[in-house]
């Protein structure tokens, strides 16, 4: 029911930054989350940073705690990414979704991704 269109990848030297965004179209509960996912070339799909969409609670993945921020802006129906220190384990194809905030394993909309790569 929710359309997710993602931007602002791109190639990165190691230790640089990148904003990704991620427009929302559609209603999208104040109790759900907003997220985002990265899958890496071989890897299964991972979360990386969730935040409520009504409030200011956020969660981060260990391996990217203290280097990425999660944020939104609700009035114009986006969700960021900034991700500074990049690191080449970073590189991946990076998805924005909707899902519950107790889990990771609850998501209702995907989008289609952006791909973020981070060279050495």
């Amino acid at each position: 029911h929710v359309q997710l269109v993602e931007s602002g990848g791109g190639s990165v030297q190691a230790g640089g930054s990148l904003k990704l965004s991620c427009a929302r179209y559609g209603y999208v509960s104040r109790t759900s989350c907003m997220g985002w996912f990265r899958q890496a070339p071989g890897k299964e799909r991972e979360g990386v940073a969730r935040i409520v969409v009504g409030g200011a609670d956020t969660y981060y993945s260990d391996s990217v705690k203290g280097r990425f921020t999660i944020s939104q802006d609700n009035a114009k129906n986006t969700v960021y990414l900034q991700m500074n220190s990049l690191k080449p384990e970073d590189t991946a194809m990076y998805y924005c979704a909707v899902l519950r905030c107790g889990s990771w394993a609850l998501v209702t909309d995907w989008g289609q991704g952006t791909q973020v790569t981070v060279s050495p």
